[in-house]
């Protein structure tokens, strides 16, 4: 099936780790925007060893990363085309999605007939909330009403998306995601969100501190079935998601999926499946750096994140085999050093390593996330996709 020696691609993404405003950036009030070099410098530096081998600080504009002389990786950068700067339309970029037009969003909350179809649908006494907000801040406001009245909090962000934040006493996970499902199903046409969230929560009340769990789920919109990992799974490849990946793409394209609880798991979990599969996509998504550190304006946090990451990056180094490729990048920004705390139109780094590969070649700026789809793609001989470039005869 394949066109290459590589018979195996562990991809890891990196959930919002941006490094610099894209040219747009002004369109989306993200001018200045510079999330992994503004951490760096803040921080008083990144200990990041694995990643600086690999050719992080030789990335085209990349600041407060060191460089290295002789980088064992290829290294660049890519621009987002399509028209967003969310986790959903990143990732769909990534496997050659094109977003012309933005997921609908609500500044000021969702429209009457919207929460009350949900509540009528869902047998609810009604909703809390229901405006933009931080989703840390909102059950310090509405936790103990929630309690009280067992009514869901419904809340957005500037992204689109339609969030429930629920105890887990009140409404058991299981419970939760019910209610999610038929959101999910009452958010169509004009208001099809990118995803409906799950927010479930533990804890006495506002004064003792709610605490969010990790049993978040991520219901989204139906992908277009012409992307890489229906084209992988349909040529009979196996497709590993770990983390988010499975939400993000509602199913669509993936063989096998363990969701994750943080970071740490994350990579446990991309270990265990380098150990049990042999050939196919491996795809991570790390999602702390974005939901933990970025959301939260907590650039210590970031920093840290990054170290531990890159410490564990070396375990995933080391088990690879001559035949495998390993992929880093992101999705898209988000700042933990803006005025904000949403995600931030940038661009994103990108890492390439594999031990029958090129080493120290610059993979410059890439005009779209899909480039690395498309090299996938072309490694794996499906596709090709409707956009991207691949990079595969750079680094071979």
């Amino acid at each position: 099936m394949e066109n290459t020696k590589i018979s195996r691609v562990i991809w890891i993404v990196l959930d919002s780790v941006g490094m610099g405003e894209l040219p747009d950036a002004s369109d989306f009030d993200d001018l200045g925007t510079d999330t992994i070099g503004h951490v760096a410098e803040k921080h008083g530096g990144l200990h990041v060893p694995n990643m600086i081998k690999m050719g992080l600080g030789n990335i085209n504009g990349i600041h407060h990363i060191k460089q290295c002389e002789s980088p064992i990786g290829c290294f660049g950068k890519m621009a987002e085309m399509s028209n967003g700067k969310d986790t959903t339309i990143g990732h769909w970029e990534m496997t050659g999605i094109y977003s012309k037009n933005k997921f609908p969003t609500y500044p000021d909350g969702f429209p009457d007939e919207i929460i009350d179809e949900f509540v009528k649908e869902c047998d609810l006494a009604g909703v809390l909330g229901n405006k933009v907000a931080s989703g840390t801040e909102i059950l310090k406001e509405l936790g103990d009403e929630h309690i009280r009245t067992k009514k869901p909090i419904v809340y957005t962000s500037v992204d689109s998306v339609f969030q429930i934040a629920c105890h887990e006493e009140i409404f058991p996970p299981e419970k939760l995601y019910e209610l999610c499902r038929c959101a999910r199903k009452l958010l169509c046409g004009e208001h099809e969100v990118a995803r409906v969230i799950a927010r479930p929560f533990i804890g006495k009340s506002a004064k003792d501190g709610f605490e969010r769990t990790a049993n978040r789920r991520d219901f989204s919109k139906l992908p277009d079935e012409f992307n890489l990992l229906q084209l992988l799974k349909e040529s009979g490849w196996n497709v590993a998601g770990v983390g988010k990946i499975e939400d993000i793409f509602a199913g669509v394209g993936i063989t096998q999926a363990v969701h994750t609880k943080d970071n740490m798991d994350g990579m446990d979990k991309t270990l265990d499946y380098m150990d049990a599969i042999d050939t196919g996509l491996i795809f991570t998504n790390l999602v702390e750096f974005d939901s933990k550190w970025g959301h939260r304006n907590d650039y210590e946090g970031y920093a840290v994140g990054l170290e531990q990451f890159d410490a564990r990056l070396i375990e995933v180094m080391e088990k690879m085999k001559e035949n495998d490729l390993l992929i880093i990048d992101a999705d898209h920004g988000c700042d933990p050093t803006t005025k904000g705390t949403d995600h931030t139109r940038e661009y994103v780094p990108l890492l390439v390593y594999g031990k029958g590969i090129r080493k120290n070649v610059n993979l410059g700026i890439r005009k779209t996330f899909a480039d690395a789809g498309q090299t996938v793609a072309e490694i794996f001989g499906v596709g090709p996709l409707k956009i991207g470039e691949s990079f595969l005869s750079d680094i071979l």
